[in-house]
């Protein structure tokens, strides 16, 4: 029997505010085959951001442990958790969060320059990415010279860059109109068939969480449902 990729196990998040503790996630259990492919939905204020900053390792748990292929990562030295994210973790933002002064190819290639990859071998693997998307012809153009589609086109290549294992994706066709969305749900699709990559994305959109083989729904802190292929989990 294989390993998850990961496991959540009674995992409680909470913040202290005005000198009260709010609870945020309030025991959450979830796995998380390797391959998968899953969003979380549910209104605002439900949790689904701080959860995802959990399994991302932004920020850590008040109570529980969260298993990465049997690791548990919540034990993880501050130094070890940057290293796992640059790894094993690829992460899309609604707002892209491109450095402007940089090229498309420069942006995909930072994750790979800061873990000092050799330059020559990053920058082709950037290329590669880069047409993957469909941004073959863009490679020199900076976020200020690409439209707001090819900009998260961007963001989803360096996202990949390093060949993580999990890329979790927050709201990635939040700000993109409904045609330029939908081309961009394809691409997740397709890169997850393509490539084995784990993909759980965040999204109010319920055209994007209808294709999805499993959605996860949050409400106050809580999962309410785990749904796969339209039947209970």
């Amino acid at each position: 029997m294989t390993t998850p990729l990961v496991v959540v196990d009674k995992v409680k998040k909470s913040f202290v505010h005005e000198g009260r503790e709010v609870p945020i996630l309030k025991g959450i259990d979830l796995v998380i085959e390797e391959g998968e492919m899953l969003c979380i939905v549910g209104p605002s204020g439900a949790g689904k951001s701080t959860l995802l900053h959990m399994l991302g390792t932004l920020d850590l748990p008040s109570e529980g442990t969260i298993h990465f292929q049997g690791d548990n990562i919540t034990a993880y030295s501050s130094t070890r958790l940057a290293e796992f994210r640059n790894q094993r973790i690829g992460f899309v933002f609604q707002f892209h969060h491109l450095l402007p002064e940089f090229t498309a190819l420069e942006n995909v290639t930072m994750p790979g320059r800061i873990r000092g990859t050799n330059l020559a071998e990053i920058e082709a693997r950037a290329r590669t990415l880069l047409e993957e998307v469909g941004l073959r012809e863009r490679l020199t153009h900076r976020p200020g010279e690409l439209s707001g589609g090819e900009q998260q086109r961007v963001a989803l290549a360096r996202a990949l860059i390093m060949s993580p294992k999990l890329v979790l994706a927050d709201e990635p066709t939040g700000n993109l109109d409904t045609n330029t969305g939908s081309a961009m749900h394809e691409l997740l699709f397709r890169l997850n068939s393509e490539h084995g990559t784990t993909f759980l994305v965040v999204t109010h959109s319920q055209d994007l969480a209808n294709k999805m083989p499993r959605v996860v729904h949050m409400q106050d802190g809580r999962i309410h449902s785990d749904q796969r292929n339209g039947r209970g989990a």
